[in-house]
C-alpha cells in the first residue's frame, strides 16, 4: 500500500484559535478521525475573514453552501437594498449534525479547491420543522 493512500487516524486539537473549539460531543481525547482539511485535525490554518451565514445546500461530499446577507446602502435613493452572496465551505466530519438551515461560521484558509476556500469551525443548530420550511427560512432575509 502506498502511503499517499493511507490516511491514519488523526487526534483532534481542542481548539483552532479565534475562540473555536471542538463541539462538546467530540471532545473526549479518544475521537479520532482521517479528514485531512479539518481545522481541528489538519493542517488547514484558519486565517483570515470570518463570515457566518445559513447553510442552504449540502448536496457536496464534506462541503456545504453557506448563504450571507447584507444590506448595501444605495446613495442616489438614500436607501438599502438587500443583497447576498453564497460561500462554498469544507465541513468536516465533527460537525456531523449539521442540516440545511443551520447557522455556521466558516473560517478563510488557503485555496482547498477551485471554489473552497473556507472551513467551518462552528454550527449553530435551528429548530427542525421541516426540510423545505428550513430551505424557505434559509434563503429569507434576516437583517431586521
Amino acid at each position: 500500500m502506498s502511503s499517499s493512500s493511507f490516511h491514519p487516524l488523526i487526534p483532534c486539537r481542542p481548539s483552532v484559535g479565534l475562540g473555536f473549539r471542538l463541539p462538546r460531543d467530540k471532545r473526549n481525547k479518544n475521537f479520532r478521525h482521517t479528514d485531512q482539511k479539518c481545522p481541528f485535525a489538519g493542517r488547514w490554518a484558519v486565517r483570515g475573514r470570518i463570515i457566518r451565514g445559513v447553510i442552504v445546500s449540502k448536496k457536496m461530499t464534506n462541503s456545504v453552501v453557506l448563504r450571507r446577507n447584507y444590506l448595501h446602502y444605495r446613495p442616489k435613493y438614500l436607501r438599502f437594498e438587500k443583497r447576498h452572496r453564497n460561500f462554498s465551505a469544507h465541513l468536516s466530519p465533527v460537525f456531523d449534525r449539521a442540516a440545511i438551515g443551520d447557522e455556521a461560521i466558516a473560517g478563510e484558509c488557503r485555496p482547498m479547491s477551485k471554489t473552497i476556500r473556507f472551513n467551518v469551525v462552528q454550527v449553530n443548530p435551528k429548530s427542525r420543522k421541516g426540510a423545505q420550511a428550513l430551505l424557505a427560512q434559509a434563503k429569507r432575509f434576516k437583517k431586521f
